[in-house]
């Protein structure tokens, strides 16, 4: 069974690490415990959206990145492949409903 709050500690700690930062100066940063920051980046807390949000604030990062790349990773372990664009059936279908209202 895949666990979308690993995943998405899994991405927070890449994140940190790639932006060589500690857990303490996130935690501190976003005004998360750290111990909570901690157990959230090893899946065993599901994050609220807030104290995601304080995060991603906290890494200088949209939080728009961070669901993307959680996003990409469930759909990679799911087998489902990744489009770079958007496919041109769903552009068709948006067009046709903007043209509608």
């Amino acid at each position: 069974m895949i666990l979308v709050r690993q995943e998405i500690g899994d991405v927070l700690r890449d994140f940190r690490l790639q932006k060589g930062r500690t857990l303490r100066q996130v935690a501190s940063k976003a005004s998360v415990a750290l111990g909570y920051l901690s157990e959230v980046e090893r899946g065993q807390k599901e994050a609220s959206s807030e104290i995601l949000a304080s995060v991603a604030e906290a890494l200088d990062t949209p939080i728009s990145v961070i669901m993307r790349e959680v996003g990409d990773r469930l759909a990679l372990v799911e087998g489902n492949s990744i489009p770079d664009t958007i496919p041109d059936e769903f552009v068709a279908d948006f067009d046709a409903d903007l043209v509608a209202r």
